[in-house]
């Protein structure tokens, strides 16, 4: 056996966070600053209470650690965070004594091998997606080349402006869709990659949405403006982001407020690759909140919540943030939904 004595809990994998004797936040390791999301100078002398939400069950395992002095395990623990929302965990509670009664409080992540199988699936239903998409583009983009022919051919027939008004709506209409169809047709290597700064990219998508809807939405920012360039395709960022944030307007009906955050992630695994800094986008709305029976494919192409959606913009947005490698995830309850965008770093 060899003995380590420059062994400190710095240098472990596990997610230690140390309490006083007032459930105060006095130390707490890497590990647990990267679970988390957060900096340790942020958190030191805060009651973990403060610091976390929906404790109930923490609350629950440190009142059993302390009634029976002996370490205590919460074998799927619920812990809210004010970076992550929730994370499913699993903690042990040990009381120890350093200078008086404390608690040591260890955390394991228990999501991780789902969260890499429900990567793999979704990157598996991507591109059964792009394939269906692609297929329905080439059915829909043939008859509009007829549709719009005949508008032109009608409009010139009519006597009275007003209803040229009409055949111009089935005009533009006809431009519009076959614009779309050209974007689902167009091959992956069409992207043009750069570098940008992502609040470029969300303010574009906020000036969009807020003249889309002028009354009753507000849009918030909550930027970490010191977050580095990224490389990717600003016109694809734009339109995932877009889909999204439109998608929270129109559930909300126009009436609610929407978060655009960004932060840094650390060590964080996309598409099976381990990424040591990843650029995070969450878009937060209060609105009614995603259906239990469409959540688990609320990504598959023509799904949609709505009796007027098309159901192709989280389908669209889902490989757009995969073609950059990143990977997309949402968090609904009613009064809060929240969609996560990582998009890794160079």
């Amino acid at each position: 056996m060899h003995d380590f004595p420059y062994l400190t809990p710095e240098h472990l994998a596990t997610a230690v966070i140390l309490l006083d004797d007032e459930a105060r936040i006095v130390y707490l390791n890497p590990a647990a600053e990267n679970l988390f999301d957060v900096s340790g100078k942020n958190l030191l002398g805060h009651p973990v209470h403060q610091a976390f939400t929906d404790t109930g069950q923490l609350t629950n395992a440190m009142q059993h650690a302390v009634r029976d002095n002996a370490s205590y395990i919460e074998h799927d623990l619920t812990l809210g965070t004010h970076a992550h929302g929730k994370l499913h965990l699993r903690c042990a509670v040990t009381p120890v004594h350093l200078d008086g009664r404390n608690l040591l409080l260890e955390f394991h992540p228990m999501d991780m091998p789902l969260k890499l199988a429900r990567e793999e699936q979704m990157l598996d239903q991507t591109q059964a997606s792009r394939l269906l998409l692609r297929n329905l583009a080439h059915e829909i983009k043939n008859p509009l080349g007829g549709i719009r022919g005949a508008a032109q051919l009608l409009e010139q027939e009519l006597d009275k402006p007003a209803l040229r008004e009409y055949t111009q709506v089935i005009v533009q209409e006809a431009d519009r869709l076959r614009s779309l169809m050209e974007k689902l047709l167009s091959p992956q290597n069409a992207s043009h990659y750069s570098a940008l700064n992502i609040h470029e990219v969300l303010e574009r998508v906020r000036s969009v949405v807020l003249a889309e809807i002028p009354a009753g939405l507000t849009i918030q920012r909550d930027y970490d403006i010191s977050l580095p360039a990224l490389i990717g395709d600003k016109e694809q960022l734009i339109q995932a982001m877009l889909n999204i944030v439109r998608n929270a307007a129109q559930a909300m009906h126009g009436n609610g407020t929407i978060i655009l955050r960004t932060r840094i992630a650390r060590q964080v695994t996309l598409v099976k690759r381990r990424h040591r800094l990843a650029v995070m986008l969450q878009i937060i709305d209060n609105g009614p909140g995603i259906p239990p029976e469409l959540q688990d494919k609320i990504f598959y192409p023509l799904v949609s919540g709505r009796a007027d959606g098309h159901g192709l913009g989280l389908t669209l947005a889902q490989d757009y943030v995969n073609q950059h490698h990143g990977a997309i995830e949402f968090d609904s309850e009613p009064g809060r939904t929240c969609f996560t965008v990582l998009l890794p770093l160079p």
